[in-house]
């Protein structure tokens, strides 16, 4: 019994909590927290100091941004979103993005992995 109480204090989602909290800001740092991970996908909070940043990459799977402090310029393919407090963007699998900091802004970040169809499961092993 004792390890499962030890476990449940260590999730951070094993009650009520703001997510604004759970990450702090650090000099010239970007600082993140995974909260949840599953074969589904990974839920992590972020704190972007100022002026950081993340480069141009992709991800094979769809994620979604929560904006939870503060505001944020996102280049989604040739796009360039401003996202604010409170805010979501979606960014779909494989379409390069960045994210461009100014201010100091803290994020949620949902990857969501998607189960490969049997065919491409078949194609992949073979």
């Amino acid at each position: 019994m004792a390890v499962a109480q030890r476990s449940l204090r260590a999730d951070p989602l094993s009650g009520p909590r703001q997510l604004i909290d759970l990450v702090d800001y650090q000099d010239g740092s970007v600082v993140s927290r995974v909260l949840f991970r599953s074969t589904g996908g990974v839920m992590t909070v972020f704190a972007f100091a100022e002026g950081q940043g993340l480069t141009e990459h992709s991800s094979p799977h769809d994620a979604v941004v929560q904006i939870l402090e503060g505001g944020v310029s996102i280049t989604l393919g040739a796009e360039e979103h401003h996202v604010s407090e409170g805010e979501l963007l979606h960014l779909p699998s494989t379409v390069p993005h960045a994210l461009h900091g100014g201010a100091p802004f803290k994020m949620l970040l949902t990857i969501l992995k998607r189960e490969r169809a049997a065919s491409e499961a078949t194609r992949a092993d073979a």
